[in-house]
């Protein structure tokens, strides 16, 4: 969680950080509660995509590397939106895969998180705390920079 507050701390604006900050903070005080949920991110190529690595530990999430120990799947890359990926992921998924029989594969648009602000990572983390945790966060960007792949 580190690497969001020292990002945090690097915003000038004392209002913007404290509101980030306390974003951060609420994700965070409820996940403590919670079961932390075994996920894998995977590019349109079905291989590991870790540039969500920090983002998805931060929201709760315990990476993985095999899909079949994954509750959650998340296919994101880069150059891709979240509707070019719905044409590919039909043909990418496993139906032995957990994540597949529970129906919880998630799309995401690409994301350069090495070159997002502070606001964007916030948002992102808050997006991926919704999609593991579905009702316990609801943060609205279901359907505009995620979505919920029915499989």
């Amino acid at each position: 969680m580190s690497f969001l507050n020292e990002v945090i701390k690097n915003v000038e604006d004392e209002v913007l950080r404290e509101t980030l900050q306390e974003r951060v903070d609420l994700v965070l005080h409820k996940i403590k509660f919670m079961e932390k949920i075994h996920v894998i991110c995977l590019n349109a190529e079905n291989q590991l995509n870790t540039r969500l690595k920090d983002l998805v530990e931060a929201a709760g999430g315990i990476m993985q590397i095999d899909p079949l120990e994954a509750q959650v799947l998340i296919y994101e890359d880069a150059g891709k939106g979240m509707l070019e990926l719905m044409g590919i992921v039909p043909g990418l998924l496993q139906k032995e895969w957990p994540s597949v029989t529970y129906n919880r594969v998630y799309l995401l648009d690409e994301h350069d998180v090495t070159n997002m602000d502070a606001q964007s990572l916030v948002a992102l983390m808050e997006d991926i705390a919704e999609l593991l945790y579905p009702g316990y966060f609801v943060f609205g960007n279901e359907g505009r920079t995620w979505t919920a792949f029915g499989v």
